[in-house]
């Protein structure tokens, strides 16, 4: 799942993941597990809402490796 984050066009942060959601550019969403529910669950649910695909990795630093990242993040999503 991860190794599509490496070579897709994505966006990272809740802001620019909520954006893509909005405007129905989001494909796919990434959520760490070990993230702060306030930030990830409001998103999980527009994803419901938009029936947009949902994966679920265990950690945010995992996450922002598969992103290129140094830093970890709590959400991504290919667009």
């Amino acid at each position: 799942m991860l190794t599509q984050l490496t070579t897709a066009q994505k966006v990272v942060g809740a802001k620019q993941a909520r954006r893509a959601l909005n405007d129905g550019r989001a494909k796919q969403v990434f959520l760490a597990w070990d993230a702060d529910p306030m930030l990830t669950e409001p998103l999980a649910q527009l994803c419901q809402e938009k029936g947009v695909d949902v994966v679920r990795i265990d950690t945010m630093s995992e996450l922002g490796l598969a992103c290129g990242i140094t830093v970890g993040a709590a959400i991504a999503a290919i667009v």
